[in-house]
């Protein structure tokens, strides 16, 4: 509080050319932070603690290809600033103010469609993983996740994937398989794959490399392919971590035990 009262004290013995200046320059300042240079990634933070909020922009703007264009205090903030600046990612506290990462997730994707919203949290339950998911967040990582993760994430993301940490890969499994056995018993769709597509499906969801699925099921691994661009063709995802999601959600393989551990891979690994 010290510190802006003096600075408000500072302003009242400005001249109007000084002021004038002043607001200028904060024009400049936030062209800049709107218009990021071509190549780099525009990321609006949106956590509720200073410290936190703070020190993840500082370990962001080290990074050559990131450009962080604001910082969100609260749940309306969040919206608000997406709509306006519609940064390439969101990183979203699941936990804010005034509005909820549900609601903010729900308002941003239907005023800033093209953000790609990443939720970043210390903490979050099974259903609400769900519940993210279907409303379109293409990420979810722990606070606690190693740094270098999170950069990672954010340019998977940004290149068209979904991430989900390991940290929280079973629980997604687990959130997912219960979602579809309540889903009113209504039978699953088969989607016209064939039995040795969900034997590769199978494989996919336990985190099998093409190599280790052509060894197991004795073919060569140019037929794993080959039978795994059937499948995505057929479902509609394109990469094999939306493919696992998928099939745990719509119950096109029993669950396993083995989730999601090598489903980050692009698809055609």
């Amino acid at each position: 509080m010290k510190s802006v009262r003096r600075e408000h004290a500072g302003q009242m013995g400005r001249t109007p050319d000084a002021v004038s200046r002043r607001a200028s320059a904060l024009k400049v300042t936030t062209a800049v932070m709107r218009h990021a240079p071509l190549g780099t990634i525009r990321i609006l933070v949106a956590d509720d603690h200073p410290i936190f909020r703070h020190g993840l922009r500082q370990l962001l703007e080290m990074q050559p290809d990131f450009v962080v264009v604001g910082e969100a205090v609260d749940g309306a903030e969040a919206v608000r600033l997406t709509t306006e600046m519609k940064p390439d990612i969101l990183l979203l506290d699941f936990s804010l103010p005034r509005l909820c990462g549900l609601d903010v997730i729900r308002d941003v994707r239907g005023a800033a469609a093209s953000v790609r919203t990443i939720v970043l949290t210390a903490a979050i339950t099974n259903s609400d993983i769900v519940k993210v998911l279907q409303l379109g967040v293409r990420g979810i990582v722990l606070k606690e996740s190693p740094t270098d993760l999170l950069f990672k994430s954010i340019r998977r993301v940004f290149g068209g994937e979904i991430w989900i940490g390991r940290e929280v890969a079973r629980d997604v499994v687990q959130a997912l398989t219960t979602s579809g056995r309540s889903e009113q018993g209504a039978a699953p769709r088969d989607f016209r794959l064939t039995r040795r597509e969900r034997e590769v499906l199978g494989l996919v969801v336990e985190g099998s490399p093409n190599k280790n699925i052509a060894r197991k099921l004795s073919v060569r691994e140019h037929t794993v392919k080959h039978h795994l661009t059937s499948i995505f063709d057929k479902t509609g995802v394109s990469n094999r971590l939306e493919l696992a999601l998928f099939a745990i959600h719509h119950r096109l393989v029993k669950p396993l035990g083995r989730y999601l551990h090598a489903s980050i891979q692009p698809r055609g690994q």
